[in-house]
């Protein structure tokens, strides 16, 4: 029996336009990129998005408020909706990331190995499976969601506040993988 544990492969994002220059970017541009809540660099995303600070600005106030916000629902499942979503629309780069940051906060490595082999239909334990059954039918087609999706959210000890925090972050990648889509295409990260 192997004891190797599942890896989601980390992806690389190339832009099809160049992105901002750190070095010859213009203040607005420079303040803009200092609202992602990275601690580590500037991606190519983010510069990208910087030639339009205004609108990055106000999609990563955004996106923060939805994704990192204290309080509400547990920022694991928060991660498992994005992953969802990002699995529905085909976005290899945001499911990559957001299947590491989900296992990094829940440690359910199980789960997104199941999502990688067998995809969305499961199994999986009856809460993950309710999460799952709700980010599908939002990010397929949102009107697909049903009453029993939500009350089988809250036979599972969901609030309302935490359902409504589970739709935000599959909704904001239903934007954000056909963004990412648009600008730009994953690629394998070289090894070094």
């Amino acid at each position: 029996m192997s004891t190797a544990r599942f890896k989601v492969k980390a992806l690389s994002w190339s832009p099809y336009i160049e992105p901002v220059d750190v070095a010859t970017a213009s203040e607005e541009q420079l303040a803009a990129m200092q609202v992602t809540p990275s601690n580590t660099r500037v991606s190519p995303y983010v510069r990208t998005l910087a030639h339009d600070p205004e609108s990055y600005v106000a999609r990563t106030k955004l996106f923060n408020a939805i994704m990192y916000a204290k309080g509400g629902l547990d920022r694991a499942e928060r991660e498992l909706g994005a992953l969802v979503a990002s699995a529905v629309n085909r976005c290899v780069y945001c499911a990559s990331v957001h299947a590491r940051r989900y296992v990094e906060l829940s440690g359910r490595e199980d789960i997104v190995e199941e999502i990688y082999v067998r995809g969305l239909e499961g199994p999986f334990d009856a809460k993950t499976q309710a999460i799952v059954d709700f980010c599908k039918a939002l990010s397929e087609t949102p009107s697909q969601a049903t009453k029993e999706q939500v009350q089988a959210l809250r036979d599972h000890g969901m609030s309302k506040a935490e359902i409504v925090d589970l739709i935000h972050s599959a909704a904001i990648f239903g934007w954000a993988n056909r963004l990412m889509h648009t600008l730009g295409h994953s690629v394998p990260v070289e090894a070094k």
